[in-house]
């Protein structure tokens, strides 16, 4: 682990245990994967000897609910990058969802973002399958992927302030594993390299079309249908789940151009606010 990961409500549990004077207190400092007791001493938070977080710093932290902090080596940092736009982390009572200019780029009302990431994988990948993840993110998807059994997950991501946030982020550890390959750059050029049939599924998870309209092209359908096999699966995240169940002309025309680049059994899955398809 990097360091110790804090946050409003981890903050709150502490600063509630100092004030009925108790010793420890448990918390998850790991964004939810576990938990452990840790000291309380001299009006303190105690994770170890290097770090100490006072009833201020607590305060400071509980007071911002949408920012995760990584404490290490005495240093209090928010997971955020400002150099381009604003990237960060956001705390769910899971997994945290990444945020880009005030937008949240996982499904996150009602689901965690970690769990709403395997449902998508779901939609398309099985045992064995050899899986394109188009648009990384943090990793979710392509973990999941991976843990359906994939035999091999490429997961492509262009931003190199989410590839430094998701460094942080022990969700997205396992991306590390044999069997997952990523690579950062722009799914619109990178799979016009990729050879003809050489994917089982494909998961496609892309910006907000204002962001990146070339990712909803019929072209870039035309590449994705390419690259998978006969009998291959797409599962493509459009967004906004209003507009996937009443139907619009943009989902409209997700589906229209799917279908112009051959795909077959296009249908809206409305729940996880995207469109499957088969070649």
């Amino acid at each position: 682990m990097l360091g110790y990961y804090l946050h409003s409500i981890n903050a709150q549990q502490a600063l509630e245990a100092i004030a009925k004077e108790l010793s420890c207190v448990r918390l998850s400092t790991d964004l939810n994967l576990s938990e452990r007791d840790f000291s309380l001493s001299d009006q303190s938070l105690v994770l170890d000897d290097d770090n100490r977080l006072s009833i201020a710093d607590l305060k400071k932290i509980a007071k911002k609910t949408q920012r995760i902090y990584l404490c290490s080596d005495g240093d209090m940092v928010p997971l955020e990058d400002r150099s381009y736009g604003y990237y960060k982390l956001v705390p769910t009572s899971g997994a945290p969802l990444l945020e880009i200019s005030g937008v949240k780029m996982h499904i996150s009302k009602g689901t965690d973002p970690f769990v709403s990431a395997s449902e998508m994988a779901k939609q398309a990948v099985s045992k064995g399958d050899k899986v394109l993840d188009c648009c990384s993110g943090l990793g979710y998807a392509a973990i999941a992927a991976h843990r359906l059994g994939a035999s091999e997950v490429l997961t492509i991501e262009l931003s190199p302030e989410v590839i430094g946030l998701r460094a942080q982020n022990p969700w997205s550890n396992d991306l590390g594993k044999e069997g997952i390959v990523q690579r950062q750059g722009n799914s619109f050029e990178l799979i016009t390299t990729m050879p003809a049939i050489s994917f089982d599924a494909v998961v496609h998870d892309p910006p907000r079309f204002s962001l990146a309209g070339e990712l909803y092209s019929e072209e870039f359908y035309r590449e994705i249908f390419r690259v998978l096999r006969p009998g291959g699966r797409l599962f493509h995240y459009t967004g906004n789940p209003h507009v996937v169940k009443k139907g619009s002309s943009f989902v409209d025309g997700v589906i229209r151009r799917l279908k112009a680049a051959g795909f077959r059994q296009v249908k809206k899955v409305e729940h996880l606010m995207g469109v499957s398809a088969q070649k």
